[in-house]
């Protein structure tokens, strides 16, 4: 499905969003606050718009994603970025060595994960002990006239939308499904520390449709966190 989007993926996101993704990119990268000579995992990276950003001041990216469509469009647009690395994997099996990145990040990208906290384990596996995650996804806006206002954008709107402005439109319909499907803020945030990471938090961004997740391994981790760290619990609508 990836794949079929890849060619106009970022213009598609830029209509859908509204303009908003550029902002939210903006905040997801001071968030993370890369910084120069690091070595960072930009997971679910797509065309790998969000990992040039990310190595704009001089740290070395790999933009990792499970679409080889997603990575070869990308591989064209950065062509000539030393910094940035495009690498085709699966975020529940990551290719890369315990304890090998000061900081990981994912954006809009650990919804389409089919374990989603085997996901955050993964993370959590390969980032340095003292290192950082930032996840930015769609979440759940606390205002119910927004919720209601978003809900009916994405039901009725967004698809009407991307039929001209996606070459797979029928792609946007599961968008819209899977965001609907997404367990709010609290939850993801329960999930990130039941996979280690300590100092949990998040903020709101566009009153809650998207949230900005923050979090930190600790300096005296084990190498890998336990498989069954994460705490049972069901998604939330």
């Amino acid at each position: 499905m990836f794949d079929d989007v890849s060619t106009h993926y970022d213009r598609t996101n830029n209509v859908l969003s509204v303009g908003n993704a550029l902002l939210w990119r903006v905040a997801t990268t001071k968030a993370v606050a890369p910084k120069r000579g690091e070595r960072i995992l930009d997971l679910a990276a797509g065309t790998g718009t969000s990992s040039a950003s990310l190595a704009a001041g001089g740290a070395k990216v790999v933009a990792a994603d499970f679409s080889p469509g997603m990575i070869e469009v990308g591989k064209r647009q950065q062509a000539g970025n030393p910094n940035v690395e495009f690498v085709v994997a699966d975020g529940m099996d990551l290719p890369f060595a315990d304890n090998e990145f000061d900081a990981v990040t994912i954006s809009f990208g650990l919804r389409n994960i089919v374990e989603p906290r085997t996901a955050l384990a993964e993370l959590y596996r390969v980032t340095k002990p003292g290192g950082r995650i930032v996840i930015c996804e769609f979440s759940t806006p606390p205002a119910s006239l927004v919720k209601f206002g978003y809900s009916t954008y994405l039901q009725r709107f967004m698809p009407a939308i991307a039929k001209l402005a996606s070459s797979n439109p029928d792609a946007y319909t599961y968008l819209a499904d899977s965001i609907e499907a997404w367990p709010d803020q609290k939850t993801l945030s329960r999930w990130m520390t039941g996979a280690g990471f300590t100092q949990v938090g998040y903020r709101n961004l566009t009153f809650g449709i998207v949230a900005l997740h923050r979090g930190t391994k600790p300096r005296a981790a084990a190498a890998a966190a336990p498989a069954d760290a994460a705490p049972s619990v069901g998604l939330t609508s």
